[in-house]
């Protein structure tokens, strides 16, 4: 009975692996006289899974190691680490197909069978990929500068190949399609360098001397030390912006190094609280909106007074 049961698993255990077997050779196409099974299938993304592994992690080597000694920029180093990631990713894809012995002919067969469905989606995919290499060749934007997009301050954190990644304020990050930067206009405030100018608007009350005002401003700057004084003109300038209906308007523009995302709104804010404190030192009016009320006196003014509710 024992000998019996023994050879019923022998024979359970041959049926399973002969059943696996064959759905391991089992043929899904043939190109070019080579079958492609289950098997070899199998092994090709098995080892694609791979490559993209290795890919990632050799790009960032080679471009620690090599390429760090002679470029210094972070953002130039972001672009060599991605193209090399994807010459990587090409190698071992190709690699993969060769040891699987799949043949590179597949892709036209299933493109051609996949070419109506995929024909008019892929278009946008295409252009975001031809966007991003030219990003990455031109340069327009680059990992760690500040844009504008959409009216949205941010930083740019991640160049791919389909779309950039900027954080904004709050810690906020945004999918931009790189084609988006191409076809639209796009405010790049540290391109060249990361020194920008910034401003601040002031309403004094009216009857405040002007000159003193200015010279208040100019103080405040210093006092803040927002300007840049590697700037080859830093020099602090007031401007008079305007007669306004409730107050005179200055603008004060300044320098400032921006190398985080809040140090703009930092800068002003450390700025306006010493204009605060001086104008109050010096006796001048931070204006508020304010209605004059004026009275006809060409004439007594008539007044009545109601007694309609005189509980008498």
């Amino acid at each position: 009975m024992f000998v019996e049961a023994k050879i019923l698993n022998i024979d359970v255990e041959n049926s399973f692996f002969q059943t696996l077997l064959e759905v391991w050779q089992f043929v899904i196409l043939t190109v070019d006289g080579n079958a492609i099974t289950v098997g070899t299938l199998t092994i090709g993304l098995f080892l694609f899974v791979l490559g993209v592994a290795f890919s990632r992690s050799l790009s960032h080597k080679v471009t620690d190691r090599l390429f760090s000694k002679w470029i210094h920029e972070r953002s130039s180093l972001h672009s060599v680490e991605s193209l090399s990631f994807y010459f990587f990713l090409v190698f071992f894809t190709l690699f993969a197909l060769k040891i699987a012995n799949i043949p590179l002919t597949i892709f036209t067969v299933l493109g051609g069978a996949l070419a109506i469905g995929f024909g008019f989606g892929s278009q946008n995919i295409v252009n975001n990929l031809i966007s991003g290499l030219i990003l990455m060749i031109e340069k327009p934007i680059k990992v760690g500068d500040f844009i504008d997009v959409d009216g949205i301050f941010g930083e740019v954190q991640d160049i791919g190949m389909r779309s950039t990644r900027i954080r904004a304020f709050g810690n906020r990050h945004m999918i931009v399609p790189n084609s988006s930067f191409l076809d639209k206009n796009v405010l790049n405030w540290t391109h060249s360098d990361n020194q920008v100018r910034a401003n601040v608007r002031v309403g004094a009350a009216y009857g405040s001397d002007a000159r003193q005002i200015e010279q208040l401003l100019i103080e405040s700057v210093e006092t803040c030390k927002v300007h840049s004084a590697s700037k080859p003109d830093p020099k602090t300038m007031v401007l008079f912006h305007d007669f306004g209906d409730d107050s005179l308007i200055f603008d004060v523009y300044f320098w400032i190094d921006l190398f985080h995302l809040n140090d703009m709104r930092t800068m002003e804010s450390n700025l306006r609280y010493a204009i605060y404190s001086k104008f109050k030192a010096a006796g001048i009016t931070i204006a508020f909106p304010q209605r004059d009320v004026h009275l006809d006196s060409s004439e007594p003014l008539r007044i009545r007074i109601d007694q309609s509710n005189d509980p008498s």
